[in-house]
C-alpha cells in the first residue's frame, strides 16, 4: 500500500497539482482578507513595508538554512539551489491542512537529488524540534525583560513553557535524539540513518534558527513602530521577538490550522496590543501574515525558476533504494 502511494506521489501531474493547490490556498488567505489588508496597508509607509518584506524573506531563508544544516549533518549536504527547491517548494505544503503534506512534499523533492526519504523526513523533524526549542528559549529569555514591572493578567497559560523547554532541550541531546529517531524509523518500517545527528550540526541549525526568529521579530517591530507603540524601544523589540516566537509555538501546535493560520494571529495580536493597542495590533498581525505568505511564494517560485534536477554529488553515501 505504501509503495503504491509513494509511486503515485512521484507522478509529475500530481506534483504540479500539489503546487497549484498550495499556491492557491496561500493566495486565498491573502484574498480572503483583502479589504482589511488594504486598510492596514494604508496605515503603513512604503519604507516600513519594504524593510518588513526584506525581513520576511530573511526569516524564511534562514529557516531553510537551519534545515539544510541538519540535512548536511545527516549525510546529504545539498547545494544551495537544490536545497532551496526542496525546502521552499516543500514549505508550501504547510498551507494544505495537515502537517504531513510538508513532510511528503520535501521528501519527494529531495529524492530527485538522491536523498532518501527517511533522511529528509528526519531532517525536517529535527529542524522543527530545533525551531521549537529555540523559540521556547527566546520566549523564556526575552519576554520577561519586555514585561518587567508590568502586571499582566490572562497570560498564566504560558506557564506550560516552563516544563516544555527543559523537555525539548533534553530531546536535542544527541544521545537521546539519535535512539529516538531510530525507534521512530523502525516504527515506520524504515532503515536506520547512516549518519547520526551530531552536537555540531545541532548547534549550527540552532544558530540559523535563532537568526530567523530575530529577523521575524524585527519584522513585527518595524510594523509596530510604523503604527506607533507606547513602550521604549528595548522592551518593544523584546516583545516583538519573544511575542512572535510564542505565537509560532501556539500556531505550530494547532496542527489542523494551515501554516498556523488563526491561532498564531490571535496570540501575536494579543502580544502586540500590549504596546500598540488593539487597532494597531490588527494592522501589524495582518501585515506580518501577508508578508510572510508572500515571502514563501516568492522564494518557492524563485527556486522553481532556475530549477534543473541533478543528483547531489556531495552526498556522503549513495542512498539505498527506498521501500
Amino acid at each position: 500500500m505504501l509503495n503504491r502511494l509513494l509511486a503515485v506521489l512521484r507522478s509529475p501531474v500530481l506534483r504540479a497539482g500539489f503546487l497549484v493547490v498550495a499556491v492557491a490556498l496561500a493566495t486565498a488567505y491573502v484574498w480572503r482578507d483583502r479589504e482589511a489588508i488594504a486598510d492596514a496597508w494604508s496605515r503603513l509607509d512604503a519604507a516600513s513595508v519594504g524593510l518588513a518584506a526584506l525581513l520576511s524573506l530573511a526569516n524564511v531563508a534562514l529557516s531553510g538554512a537551519s534545515w539544510r544544516a541538519v540535512l548536511a549533518d545527516l549525510g546529504s549536504p545539498l547545494p544551495r539551489r537544490a536545497a532551496a527547491r526542496v525546502f521552499f517548494v516543500g514549505q508550501l505544503g504547510r498551507y494544505v491542512p495537515g502537517t504531513v503534506f510538508q513532510f511528503v512534499a520535501q521528501a519527494e523533492l529531495a529524492r530527485d537529488h538522491g536523498v532518501p526519504r527517511r533522511r529528509t523526513g528526519s531532517a525536517l523533524a529535527v529542524a522543527l524540534l530545533v525551531s521549537m526549542t529555540t523559540a521556547c528559549l527566546l520566549v523564556a529569555g526575552v519576554l520577561p525583560f519586555a514585561l518587567h514591572g508590568r502586571e499582566l493578567r490572562g497570560w498564566e497559560w504560558t506557564g506550560w513553557l516552563r516544563w516544555l523547554t527543559p523537555f525539548l532541550l533534553v530531546l536535542l541531546v544527541p544521545r537521546v535524539l539519535n535512539p529516538l529517531l531510530t525507534r521512530l524509523l523502525r516504527l515506520a518500517r524504515q532503515e536506520p540513518l547512516e549518519h547520526p545527528v551530531t552536537g555540531r550540526g545541532l548547534l549550527a541549525a540552532a544558530a540559523w534558527a535563532v537568526a530567523s526568529w530575530v529577523a521575524v521579530g524585527l519584522q513585527v517591530f518595524v510594523l509596530s513602530a510604523a503604527v506607533g507603540v507606547s513602550w521604549p524601544t528595548g522592551p518593544a523589540l523584546a516583545l516583538a521577538v519573544g511575542g512572535y516566537a510564542l505565537a509560532w509555538i501556539v500556531g505550530f501546535l494547532v496542527v489542523l490550522a494551515p501554516a498556523g493560520a488563526g491561532a498564531r494571529e490571535l496570540v501575536l495580536g494579543a502580544v502586540v496590543a500590549l504596546a500598540a493597542g488593539p487597532g494597531a495590533a490588527a494592522v501589524v498581525v495582518l501585515g506580518s501574515r501577508v508578508l510572510l505568505t508572500l515571502a514563501d511564494l516568492v522564494l518557492a517560485l524563485g527556486a522553481l525558476a532556475g530549477h534543473r534536477v541533478r543528483p547531489a554529488g556531495r552526498v556522503r553515501t549513495p542512498p539505498p533504494p527506498d521501500a
